[in-house]
């Protein structure tokens, strides 16, 4: 189920002229079935009205970050075009963990069923009580920084930082590609 306000937002924009703005979404899980998980989203993230889904990187198997009495996550980058604003792919995106049994808790970083994150929304600066955008971790976070250089090894980010640069100080911390 798509939120209402994207479908309306996605029926306001189809009658202007709008520009598809090139989209990196995190996507990471470490509960029922992560690799399931995974590929239900990239499922669901490929019917979404309003974007044109490209590609997807590999899966990859990673250490959690914070409480490490956890199983280990799956993660992924997947590059979409997107004629919604940054914040209707946000409800959406929002929608489709809730559709996947994500339940949203007060611990940061615990485990989840599915965790889908806006990482780059083209050149937007975003910094608001709802969105950031460059996602504020992801300089620092090998499962979003690795998956990110395969699909784009030439990508920089809005500051001019290169995601190849990045990797560099960024150690693989056991990541793992795994499908």
């Amino acid at each position: 189920m798509v939120a209402p306000n994207v479908v309306a937002a996605t029926k306001q924009r189809t009658n202007n002229t709008v520009a598809f703005e090139k989209v990196y979404l995190g996507l990471g899980a470490n509960l029922n079935d992560p690799i399931s998980q995974l590929k239900q989203a990239i499922t669901a993230l490929e019917q979404l009205g309003g974007t044109r889904a490209h590609r997807c990187s590999a899966l990859y198997a990673s250490k959690p970050m914070g409480p490490q009495d956890q199983p280990d996550y799956v993660n992924a980058v997947m590059e979409l075009e997107c004629e919604l604003p940054p914040h209707a792919l946000l409800d959406a995106t929002q929608a489709i963990e809730l559709k996947l049994g994500r339940v949203r808790k007060e611990e940061r970083w615990g485990p989840r069923t599915l965790d889908i994150d806006i990482i780059l929304f083209g050149d937007k600066q975003l910094d608001d009580e709802r969105l950031t955008v460059p996602h504020y971790g992801m300089k620092e976070r090998e499962f979003v920084l690795y998956p990110l250089l395969e699909l784009a090894p030439e990508l920089a980010l809005p500051d001019g930082t290169s995601v190849s640069s990045l990797t560099t100080n960024v150690p693989r911390n056991g990541l793992e590609q795994i499908q």
